[in-house]
């Protein structure tokens, strides 16, 4: 029979880990839709009761993204700019139910290839905060996120928090989502993008992530080099800024159409970052 307890201190989770495997829960709505039909064989670690890991706050240089921040936390706080995609990704992320219990963290370490707070918190430059009883340890998300569902996170570790610099907080961001309707749907390609522009209205910085295009979300690392001092944006935007994109032909679309998709895509978005 399987195992669950529900620390209420972090310390303990982190003892707990140590001495055995566990499958450590957030926000859960995506591990118990799995199980249903089945029996859980798992041992489960439910953070839910580890207050200390709720909440977002400024913290000196960067915003901290408790490991227990919900989408609905994250839409309700008062934030800089520079969050505007990430909040406009948290409205799409399935329904109301889900956005009240589902966490970012969560999504994160579910490393989904389709999740949509990848690429909005790639464009943050944001860094992901692990403990294990050794200590806080430190990764830019694009080192966390190894492949499909695989992160650098190791059985005795928890994802605390997610920090994001404060120096991006005047930019400009947005994210857009391609699906067979608008919420409720894994997506089919997604860009995100932030912009800090210069008095001139040319661009000084530009980040941009596409998502669900390859096993994990992408920056266009290319095309964000030949838009700085740019100000007629969508017209820099070309298929080769995409190649290095590995998506998958699937039911919900091919490579070819993702690949099409996601460059239609982001023009729309560099036009409304820009206007």
């Amino acid at each position: 029979m399987a195992n669950y307890i529900r620390p209420i201190e972090l310390p303990d989770a982190l003892a707990a880990l140590a001495e055995r495997k566990f499958f450590v829960l957030a926000g859960a709505t995506d591990f118990y839709p799995a199980q249903v039909g089945r029996v859980t064989d798992h041992d489960i670690l439910d953070l839910g009761g580890v207050e200390a890991l709720a909440g977002i706050e400024r913290q000196g240089d960067y915003w901290r993204i408790g490991a227990m921040a919900t989408w609905r936390d994250l839409v309700d706080a008062d934030l800089p700019p520079c969050f505007a995609g990430l909040k406009q990704a948290a409205r799409q992320v399935g329904g109301p139910q889900i956005q009240n219990t589902a966490t970012i963290a969560g999504n994160l370490c579910n490393a989904s290839p389709a999740a949509d707070g990848v690429p909005p918190l790639l464009c943050l430059a944001a860094e992901i905060e692990f403990q294990d009883q050794a200590g806080v340890h430190v990764l830019p998300l694009s080192e966390f996120i190894l492949g499909n569902r695989r992160t650098a996170l190791r059985p005795d570790q928890v994802l605390t928090a997610i920090l994001v610099p404060t120096l991006l907080e005047q930019g400009r961001a947005g994210f857009a989502k391609l699906g067979a309707r608008s919420s409720l749907v894994i997506s089919i390609v997604m860009v995100a993008g932030l912009l800090q522009l210069d008095e001139q209205g040319r661009v000084a910085n530009a980040n941009l992530a596409v998502g669900a295009c390859s096993e994990v979300a992408q920056r266009l690392a290319l095309l964000e080099a030949e838009l700085i001092g740019q100000s007629d944006l969508s017209s820099v935007v070309r298929p080769e800024h995409f190649s290095h994109l590995s998506p998958l032909d699937d039911h919900r679309g091919t490579a070819a159409y993702r690949l099409d998709a996601a460059a239609t895509i982001t023009k729309r978005l560099l036009q409304d970052l820009s206007s």
